[in-house]
């Protein structure tokens, strides 16, 4: 990967690392507009302050767009969060296999004991 490609994964990740920023793209994800309202209820938790906050960012980065029925991904957001549906399932796999571990696994704080 080159020095510019990995500039560019930062920059990504900065923005998600955002608070909040990948539950808006999660809420957006299946495409339906929502207005403010809505999407703060979806996202949950959220102040005002800081969901306008991350839409503003957003919106920046080309991810969220505003039209008449409310927020909602643009095409980039959009493929975003089917990337991120495959980390979503490489989660549930790994969360998997780590229970598995765990389980298998002596405690190390039991083990010399």
């Amino acid at each position: 990967m080159s020095a510019k490609d990995q500039a560019a994964v930062m920059q990504l990740f900065d923005l998600l690392e955002s608070r909040y920023a990948l539950r808006v793209i999660w809420a957006l994800s299946d495409g339906h507009p929502q207005t403010f309202r809505l999407l703060q209820d979806s996202v949950g938790g959220v102040t005002p302050n800081t969901l306008n906050t991350r839409i503003k960012e957003l919106r920046a980065a080309r991810l969220v767009d505003h039209g008449g029925q409310g927020y909602r991904l643009t095409t980039q957001g959009a493929e975003l969060a089917r990337r991120l549906a495959e980390v979503q399932q490489f989660a549930g796999k790994w969360s998997h296999q780590q229970a598995r571990t765990t389980t298998t696994q002596p405690n190390a704080h039991t083990a010399g004991t």
